[in-house]
């Protein structure tokens, strides 16, 4: 997948996501495959979690010193601190596509330049700014088949 193309499948999620996941019962939707799995509503509140930092990480490696080191962040914790089992679905909703049209704002408008930026992704290998974009795509896409 190259830039442009995860762009497009972004922009097509944004716009079907909300729709596909208001047509679940909540009981689908809050219900947990395992002992210490995510629901589908927790998975949503991961991809929240995930554009959050994946949206700092796109503006930082712009301007912070090269190369920029990728922060892990504790997934489990976020998605307990925030709570998102407990939270309205279309609050969620709104919420992941208010965050996703950034992330698209900004990846449409990467100076091409700065494509090339090197991350340091958490393994300690490096990559650029690119890759992060569209890893983040690929991310999403993982995590929206186990919600389907």
């Amino acid at each position: 997948m190259d830039l442009q193309t995860a762009i497009l499948h972004l922009e097509k999620h944004i716009q079907e996501v909300p729709e596909r996941l208001q047509q679940f019962a909540a009981e689908i939707l809050l219900q947990k495959p395992a002992p210490g799995k995510w629901s589908k509503q927790e998975i949503l509140g991961h991809l929240i979690d995930s554009a959050i930092n994946n949206l700092k990480r796109f503006t930082d490696t712009q301007y912070f010193p090269q190369p920029y080191t990728v922060i892990r962040y504790n997934q489990d914790e976020l998605v307990a601190i925030n709570r998102y089992q407990q939270l309205p679905l279309a609050h969620l909703l709104q919420l992941w596509s208010v965050l996703n049209r950034q992330v698209v704002n900004v990846m449409r408008t990467f100076p091409a330049d700065k494509l090339s930026y090197t991350v340091i992704i958490p393994s300690g290998e490096p990559k650029t700014l690119e890759w992060l974009a569209i890893d983040y795509v690929v991310h999403l896409e993982h995590h929206l088949k186990q919600i389907d």
